[in-house]
Parts: structure tokens; C-alpha cells; sequence
């Protein structure tokens, strides 16, 4: 997949803008706090239907603006594709997909892949299971727009079980209704995050060992409240049994104790966890290789690398680890934000260009 064209207009600092990349690497370089990051997020945007830095889309919008849009035009084996994204505070937010606006926000999923690395990505690492698994999913929801609708479904059947609870009253036959559809979407849910997590970590763990010069063993672990290694059916019953079990307790906190809103991934360096354990150095690390196991676990997927994003963390990498990590970009276009070229320094550019103050041009 390419990335060919991304037009930005009123988007946080940006009245207007445009921007080809080539398809290897493109390099955006200026002062911290122009708009370098912006670019990004709103490619992500298109990937994700959201923000990695903000909830609130208002927040997206040029200051003094009454409405934003960001649009991408992209390549993929197929042929290409259009994402636009139209944002106004007075109406709900209206994503386009070919020109033709969507009714569910699943269809935007698999148009335009990308995974992205900035500084934030850390908290995957240091941060509770609840960024973990916010990780999880956004990647597995660009892959299967399947696993999106089923976690919609999952949350909307939480969201409902958990407002009988709190009304004090909650009969066991109107608890059994709920419970089968946590058990229904759940079991779906844990068993694409188990597929991938085993994907992720061989993937990640031979990266790993790349980046520490062998000296680091890497280990994803999936964390649940049930075995998560059997069929589907099976993985049901079991959420059924831990609902049941766990309902006296539920009913006396009036939250759902048990489900895969629970869920973590353990990340492990040498059998250590690394979340507790692990230096500033190997928490970022581990962050990298979980980042460009992505790139993997997606073209396995899809058959086509995504974009790879890389926000201003050159500069946090010591010469070996920038090494390793431009040896994995062959064939992966890459658009690399950063305020010193010399952080690149062995990197084959193919397009540079200068952002300061909204403004963007080819340098």
C-alpha cells in the first residue's frame, strides 16, 4: 500500500496543505511545535477513524474554524483508494469512503493501513492493561473489520448489563439475556486477540534479539480471566461459567468483574516483566519492536505492508537501534518527522520537506 496524496485544510494549525510522498521515505524536518505531527495524525485519522492524541474532535479543527478536512488518496493491490474525513462541530463527524459517505464507521476500516510510532506509544509499555489493550485493538480492527463489529457489540451489551446492575435490581433471567451476548462476542474477541498476540510475539521476538544484539529475550504473553487456547464453543462455555460464578459479586459492585475488558498483554524481557521491571532504554525498545512486528503481522495479513509513521523518535535512539530499525523499511513507505536530519543520518530520503508555522513545503 501507497500513500500518493493527503490534503489537509483547517486542520489544527494548517489552513491549507498538501503533501505527495514518494513511496519510500518521506522526511518532514522543522522546529519543534510547527505542525509535523499534525501530518501524521491526521493520516492516522484516515487509518482509524480517531485522533492517537485526542478524543475530542473539535480539537482537530484550525482555531476560528467552522469545519476541518482531511483527505488521502492511496494505492493498494487492488487498485486505489479514497478516504475523506469531514469534521464540524455542530454535526457529527462524516467520513467518505470513494467519495461516497459511510454508514457504519467499520466500513472505513482496511482502506488506508497504517501503524504509527511517537513518543505516546511508550504508555503501551509502562501504562496499565487498559493501553495494551486499546492497542490491540485498533491494529486488529484494521485488519478485520470483522473483530471491530464484534467489539462494538461486545461493548454495547457491557454498557447494557452494566445499567441493570447498577438499578439494584437485576433479575437473574434479565442478567442470563446479557451474559450469553458478553459470552457470544467475547469468545470471538479473545480468540483474534490470542491469534494475534502469538503472530505479534514470534514476530516481535526476532526483532528484538536484532535490536539488543541477542542479549534480550522478548516475550508476549496474553493475560485473561479464562485458558484462552480453546475453540470457540469452548472459550464460550468457560466465559459463561466465569460470568456465573463471578454474578454474586457483580451484583454486590454492580460492575462486570469478569470478560475480555479485563484482558492484558504481558510484555516480558528474559522471563522479567518488562512494564515493572524494565529500564527507560528497554521499554522503549520493547515499544519499537512491538511497532515494527505490526508491519509484519499486517502484510501476513493483508498481503501489503502499511504505512509505517515514525513521530520524533529518531532522536530518542542511540546510532545501533536507528541502524536496526531503518534495516526493517525496505519496501515500507515511511514518512519520518524530526528536527535534525543528522537523526537520519544512513537513511536512503527519497522526499524531504520543510513544516514550520502550518505551513509545509517540499525542501
Amino acid at each position: 500500500m501507497t500513500i500518493e496524496r493527503i490534503e489537509l485544510n483547517n486542520y489544527r494549525n494548517y489552513t491549507r496543505a498538501q503533501v505527495e510522498p514518494c513511496p519510500g521515505i518521506t522526511v518532514f524536518i522543522g522546529p519543534n511545535a510547527q505542525g509535523k505531527t499534525n501530518l501524521l495524525e491526521a493520516v492516522y485519522l484516515c487509518c482509524t477513524g480517531r485522533s492517537h492524541r485526542t478524543r475530542v474532535d473539535r480539537q482537530l479543527i484550525r482555531w476560528e474554524s467552522d469545519r476541518a478536512r482531511v483527505h488521502i488518496v492511496c494505492r493498494r493491490k487492488d487498485g486505489p483508494h479514497e478516504v475523506e474525513i469531514l469534521l464540524d462541530p455542530q454535526e457529527k463527524k462524516q467520513v467518505r469512503v470513494g467519495g461516497k459517505s459511510i454508514a457504519r464507521s467499520g466500513e472505513l476500516m482496511g482502506h488506508v493501513n497504517g501503524v504509527l510510532f511517537a513518543p505516546e506509544d511508550l504508555r503501551m509499555v509502562k501504562d496499565g492493561p487498559a493501553e495494551r489493550r486499546r492497542f490491540l485493538d485498533m491494529e486488529l480492527s484494521q485488519i478485520s473489520p470483522a473483530y471491530y463489529y464484534n467489539l462494538q457489540r461486545y461493548n454495547r451489551a457491557l454498557k447494557q448489563r452494566g445499567a441493570l446492575l447498577r438499578t439494584g435490581s437485576a433479575s437473574a433471567a434479565q442478567l442470563d439475556v446479557w451474559d450469553g451476548q458478553l459470552c457470544a462476542w467475547g469468545a470471538k474477541i479473545m480468540l483474534a486477540r490470542r491469534d494475534f498476540i502469538i503472530r505479534l510475539g514470534e514476530r516481535a521476538g526476532k526483532i528484538h534479539d536484532g535490536i539488543s544484539g541477542g542479549k534480550e529475550a522478548l516475550r508476549c504473553e496474553y493475560k485473561t480471566q479464562v485458558a484462552p487456547d480453546k475453540p470457540e464453543d469452548a472459550l464460550r462455555e468457560s466465559l459463561a461459567e466465569e460470568l456465573l460464578r463471578a454474578r454474586e459479586e457483580d451484583l454486590r459492585r454492580q460492575i462486570s468483574t469478569v470478560g475480555p475488558h479485563h484482558d492484558d498483554m504481558v510484555l516480558k524481557l528474559n522471563g522479567t516483566d518488562v512494564r515493572a521491571f524494565g529500564s527507560q532504554g528497554q521499554q522503549r525498545t520493547c515499544a519499537l519492536s512491538m511497532k515494527l512486528s505490526e508491519l509484519q503481522v499486517m502484510r501476513d495479513a493483508t498481503g501489503e505492508y502499511p504505512v509505517l509513521m515514525l513521530d520524533d523518535v529518531m532522536s530518542e535512539l542511540d546510532p545501533e537501534r536507528r541502524r536496526q530499525l531503518l534495516g526493517q523499511l525496505d519496501g515500507v513507505q515511511t514518512m519520518i518527522t524530526c528536527t535534525d536530519l543528522e537523526d537520519l543520518a544512513g537513511a536512503p530520503v527519497g522526499r524531504r520537506y520543510r513544516v514550520e508555522n502550518g505551513s509545509v513545503r517540499e525542501a
